[in-house]
């Protein structure tokens, strides 16, 4: 190879081009660097082409540049999307690097340019990563510094099944410190970095390093991974594990082949928003009312209601606020950071409230229910040994590095059989032993 080319879309200043500028200088086989920079901010265009000036003056090699001026998603969706009007043939790129703008998006029009990845409320970073691989070459190069949201969850499936079909990644590196990735901004989004293949080939593995800090990566800890165990499932999400530990807990788990919908129940998000609904909360109980369970009703592995909170009760006649007096399984939708479990849940039991035929629940915890019926006393203590274990914590952890349970993430995760999970419940309820360590006993014998 004596020449190649390289996208840097979102240049800004132009530090990441200007970075591989340098690395490229030590490489003996290349000659000669096409540079291209997509930057439509004012107040950097002279910054980025006074930098790339300089690389250029600075190099042994042959080095040209250009910085097109255009909204890099919007003057390319036609290609993308092959519509009429849009280039056939596109330029492709031998490298594709970025540092994508991070913002929500909902009703600008690069949300609806490129249907194909975007689902719900988008965010720009993803619809440029699509862009991107969209104009690398087939066996290309492509490494963003991106959040790691994308990994999981519902609005980024339709990403992630583009991305991770026409590319492969070949290596993921992890900030542990959220706050010092970067050390002069307010980034608040947990941040990687994603080194990724044009191909349709899948590896055999991926290497995931992770450091603490930004400076010189001088405490960077390597491993490397099966890539089925990275990339995983129908959802194609992607598991940022770190060290041994992690890839056995992802082992384990894969033993089982169903999941809660397999098993006849699901995972939901509660009813009731209880600030858009101040009309019909009570502090007491008064004729017509029903229980709003709120995720401090979870206590110790049990729901305990009343507790002498405010707007614990509400009357409504609102069909969709309110659902059946059954027995389920809540579980906090938020934890904190420092809280010592991600998965904290309670046993609902309808027999303990039986003055009630309705009740509802605040969206800040999800309830499981089944599908078709209610379910049993044994499924729901069995379903709590699962939420309540190390194992299933541990693995909700590395998939979703955010503090929110979400009902999607947890409805596609394995789970073993229905009698296994009866039988953990009725385990369970002989012991009367609702501890986490009592859980990992009663797994154990189910995952080995």
């Amino acid at each position: 190879m004596t020449k190649i080319s390289v996208l840097d879309a979102g240049a800004g200043s132009g530090i990441l081009a200007c970075a591989f500028l340098e690395r490229v200088e030590n490489l003996p086989f290349v000659e000669e660097i096409e540079v291209t920079c997509y930057e439509n901010d004012e107040n950097v265009l002279q910054l980025l082409e006074d930098n790339l000036r300089y690389c250029q003056q600075q190099s042994a090699k042959k080095i040209s540049f250009s910085i097109v001026k255009e909204n890099y998603i919007l003057s390319q969706y036609l290609d993308f999307n092959c519509m009429i009007g849009g280039n056939p043939n596109p330029k492709k790129d031998d490298f594709v690097i970025g540092n994508p703008p991070y913002m929500k998006i909902p009703k600008a029009p690069e949300s609806t340019a490129m249907p194909e990845v975007c689902y719900g409320a988008p965010n720009l970073y993803f619809i440029f990563a699509s862009m991107g691989l969209f104009n690398l070459r087939d066996e290309g190069q492509m490494v963003y510094i991106i959040p790691r949201s994308w990994t999981s969850g519902a609005y980024f499936r339709r990403f992630r099944e583009y991305f991770l079909t026409q590319g492969k990644i070949e290596h993921i590196h992890l900030f542990v410190s959220r706050n010092k990735v970067f050390d002069k901004e307010d980034v608040l989004q947990e941040t990687i970095i994603i080194k990724v293949r044009k191909t349709v080939n899948v590896p055999q593995s991926v290497t995931i390093t992770s450091s603490k800090s930004n400076n010189d990566f001088g405490d960077l800890t390597s491993l490397i991974v099966p890539y089925n165990l990275v990339v995983s499932g129908k959802d194609y999400y992607v598991y940022l594990v770190t060290n041994e530990e992690e890839v056995q807990v992802l082992e384990r788990l894969y033993k089982f082949d169903k999941t809660l919908p397999d098993i006849g129940v699901k995972m939901k998000t509660g009813l009731t928003v209880d600030f858009r609904n101040r009309d019909i909360l009570r502090n007491t109980e008064e004729e017509g009312a029903i229980p709003l369970f709120y995720s401090q009703h979870i206590k110790q592995g049990r729901v305990q209601f009343p507790i002498q909170r405010e707007h614990e009760y509400m009357v409504t006649d609102q069909k969709g606020l309110m659902q059946e007096n059954r027995n389920y399984l809540f579980v906090k939708r938020f934890t904190a950071k420092e809280e010592h479990r991600r998965l904290q849940c309670g046993v609902y039991l309808a027999k303990n409230y039986p003055q009630y035929t309705k009740i509802s629940t605040q969206n800040k915890i999800n309830f499981i229910d089944g599908l078709l019926c209610e379910m049993s006393e044994c499924l729901v203590y069995g379903l709590y040994v699962l939420f309540n274990s190390t194992l299933y914590d541990e693995y909700y952890r590395i998939l979703n590095g955010s503090t929110q349970v979400n009902s999607t993430e947890i409805n596609a995760m394995p789970v073993p059989d229905l009698e296994s999970i009866q039988e953990m419940g009725r385990k369970l309820m002989k012991s009367k032993d609702f501890s986490e360590n009592n859980c990992n006993l009663i797994l154990e014998g189910y995952c080995g």
